[in-house]
This record gives C-alpha cells, structure tokens and sequence, in this order.
C-alpha cells in the first residue's frame, strides 16, 4: 500500500536570499511541513508518539535539488512513506513547482525511536505496529 499526502507551501519572502531564490536550508522545511501534515493526517504526529513515551528524532536526512523555487512560487510537496521491516520511520519527498509542475527537489528522511531518556528502541513500539497493520503495511510483521 502507497501511503501519501500532497501539502502546499507557499514560498515566503523570508525564504529567500538577497537573490530572490529559496535558500537550500528551507526544502528542508518544507519537508517538515509534509511530515507534519502527513502526521495529522494519519495520525501519527510527533504528539502522538510523545503522548506514548517516544521521541522520533530525524537521524538522517538528504536534499538534491534539481531546479530552484523563486519568492512567489507555490510548491506542492509529496511526502510518502516508506515501509520497512527496521524499527524506524522513513519518508520520500518530491517538491514540485504547482506552476509547472516540474521537480524542484527531491530527498528522504530517516527516524528512529527512543525513550524519554533517550535510549534507542530496536524494536516498533506497539500502536506503530497497530497503525502500520491498519494501513496494510506488513513489512517486518510477522
């Protein structure tokens, strides 16, 4: 099963260098946006997880930027998940330009579990592996 969300985000001017195009560091932030929005769509937002005891924190994340977006712009950015069998939460990004609909980026992002005193669980907590069953996910449900 593909699980996905589109969020759009609307370049602001605080995005962008004295040139007018959106500094690298922000498609980072839209990801974050789409992680969010696919969160509280799903629910499975940081909240969700913290109302349990666990923290998810980004250990690995990656950006290839292929066209640049300009104040004004709007992007549309496709967050997917990623299913696997490791205790760990992965997400797929494309940002589009809405105007033309060309890829502006592309990047994943890579999270683990831990505990509130920060000790890294190696195993899916409980409602993660409820919400992954739900949705038809089976990879490392045995």
């Amino acid at each position: 099963m593909d699980l996905m969300i589109r969020t759009l985000v609307r370049v602001r001017f605080s995005d962008v260098d004295s040139m007018g195009v959106v500094w690298h560091g922000q498609y980072i932030r839209y990801f974050e946006d789409g992680r969010e929005d696919f969160g509280n769509v799903h629910n499975i937002n940081y909240l969700d997880f913290h109302g349990r005891g666990i923290l998810i924190p980004i250990v690995k994340i990656n950006c290839d930027y292929k066209k640049p977006l300009i104040y004004g712009d709007t992007a549309i950015v496709e967050t997917r998940f990623v299913d696997t069998g490791a205790a760990k939460i992965m997400y797929a990004y494309t940002i589009f330009n809405e105007k033309t609909n060309e890829i502006v980026a592309t990047g994943s992002s890579l999270q683990v579990f831990i505990n509130m005193k920060h000790e890294l669980l190696l195993t899916f907590p409980p409602f993660f592996l409820e919400w992954k069953k739900k949705h038809g996910l089976m990879t490392g449900l045995i």
